[in-house]
């Protein structure tokens, strides 16, 4: 069964961009959210989620982050043109990709999040920037950080 990925983006070309790359990779978007209200109401559909941190709704990223990883058991990976916003990260999240990024990383990002939501052993893309704060992802996560 293919992953369920979730898009929080509210600039809508961009996150078109980001679905049609999940899939590509043969994952199933379950929606694009520009907002906490709309991602929170799409959560339960989801498996993994990219979110940008400023969104339609002001800075509620990285709460939306927050929310779908502990309320909802969703692997959260930021995607964020200001990676500095998150300090050391958020408990329960993944990490952070810098934007802009090249395609090729975009899907080495979400290849490692779905990895990561299964259990499995995976590779972080170079620029993904791994949050120590994190213990969820297991022993790998925490080497690569």
């Amino acid at each position: 069964m293919a992953c369920k990925v979730l898009v929080v983006e509210d600039e809508i070309f961009v996150a078109i961009e980001i679905e049609h790359v999940v899939e590509e990779l043969g994952y199933k978007p379950v929606g694009i959210a520009a907002d906490s209200e709309t991602a929170l109401k799409l959560a339960a559909e989801a498996e993994v989620a990219l979110v940008d941190l400023n969104l339609r709704d002001g800075a509620t990223g990285p709460e939306i982050g927050r929310a779908l990883a502990e309320k909802h058991g969703i692997t959260v990976l930021f995607m964020t043109a200001n990676p500095s916003q998150l300090g050391e990260g958020i408990p329960g999240t993944l990490g952070v990709l810098s934007k802009p990024c090249a395609d090729d990383e975009l899907k080495q990002a979400i290849e490692y999040a779905t990895a990561c939501h299964r259990k499995a052993q995976a590779q972080p893309p170079k620029r993904l920037q791994l949050f120590s704060c994190n213990q969820n992802y297991g022993a790998q996560a925490v080497m690569q950080a």
